[in-house]
């Protein structure tokens, strides 16, 4: 018997445009875009000319919020204009995508999302106000972050990622993981585990991340996925255990935990890792991308800008459209395996 298949309802959590890339993530470029390769625009000569808007689709003080003030910090002494973050949370990141999406492509309005909002959720809901082939462009991908870490609860045997999984084929129907949303790392991740070991597990779905992790030390569930930062402190103090790091590299918060990848679990949903990444409107002028990733670049690798990122377990990536165009259209697939396999279906 296999797990139950998860459907819910969510209610929140080329003409001459720069990279344009269709649902496969594969690069196209159109008679306009040799144009502008030729012919920069009057108007790109002069940006930028006032003040630059950063879009992001979530609340002050989450982790979205502290990268795109860290780089608009750093950004507008460069470009000699204001950059200002303007946050504009819901609908699990889609209005704040649509905003963008829909504003001029005159390259005064970019978004920094979270790879789950951005891509993700494609897949998750049947029905967007956007179309991201169509009406956004990437422009660098900024920072990879791991998948998070697995850890358990004390009382799980396991130790390490093979026996994780022979712990939960052999206590089918017994054991829960909990998760802080409808396709997050944690969801597809335990749901592949579940399906694969027919362990039949239950899903804990919670509203954030916090509550989640107090009620896994307090024995509620048996284990989940939890980022770096909030998973140290108990680790350290022995009330959860570390099994591994998801994704294809170890965490910089928790250098001596290893990848599931390393222990063998050799699975996409393993070594399925997220990114935060910036876009803006389609058909923004080339240059202006191109200008605005190579300053994203010079930012990034600022000592105390990359030190900062790296002290929250993220690994600087900042580099060109055609490097993020890469690394998208690895991903695609991947995330679109998996949620189809979790059954989300949101409206």
């Amino acid at each position: 018997m296999s797990a139950r298949p998860l459907t819910t309802s969510l209610t929140e959590p080329e003409q001459r445009s720069t990279l344009p890339f269709n649902r496969r993530g594969l690069l196209k470029f159109g008679a306009g875009t040799a144009a502008g390769l030729i012919a920069p625009s009057l108007q790109a000569q002069a940006w930028p000319g006032k003040p630059i808007h950063i879009v992001i689709p979530a609340p002050p003080g989450g982790p979205t919020d502290v990268l795109a003030r860290l780089i608009s910090d750093k950004l507008s002494p460069r470009l000699g204009q204001p950059v200002v973050v303007d946050n504009r949370p819901g609908a699990s990141g889609i209005l704040g995508i649509d905003a963008v999406a829909k504003a001029a492509p005159d390259g005064y309005t970019f978004l920094i999302a979270l790879s789950v909002q951005i891509l993700g959720n494609q897949f998750m809901f049947e029905k967007l106000p956007y179309n991201v082939d169509r009406d956004l462009v990437l422009v660098s991908q900024l920072v990879a972050i791991s998948g998070g870490t697995v850890v358990v609860h004390p009382s799980v045997t396991a130790n390490n990622g093979p026996q994780l999984l022979q712990y939960v084929a052999s206590h089918r129907g017994t054991l829960s993981y909990g998760s802080y949303g409808m396709g997050t790392f944690p969801h597809l991740i335990f749901n592949h585990m579940s399906q694969t070991q027919n362990a039949d597990m239950v899903h804990a779905l919670y509203k954030g991340e916090a509550p989640m992790v107090q009620d896994l030390i307090g024995g509620q569930f048996q284990m989940s996925v939890v980022s770096a930062l909030l998973a140290k402190p108990h680790i350290e103090s022995g009330r959860l255990k570390a099994i591994g790091v998801a994704g294809a590299n170890r965490n910089p918060a928790l250098p001596n935990v290893p990848t599931l990848l390393e222990q063998g679990l050799t699975d996409d949903a393993y070594s399925l890792g997220g990114f935060f990444g910036m876009a803006a409107p389609a058909n923004t002028p080339r240059d202006i991308v191109q200008r605005m990733a190579r300053e994203l670049k010079s930012v990034c690798d600022m000592p105390e800008v990359s030190g900062r990122l790296e002290s929250l377990g993220w690994r600087v990536t900042a580099g060109t459209p055609e490097e993020f165009a890469a690394s998208w259209k690895k991903a695609y697939p991947v995330w679109e395996r998996l949620v189809q396999q979790s059954g989300v279906k949101a409206e």
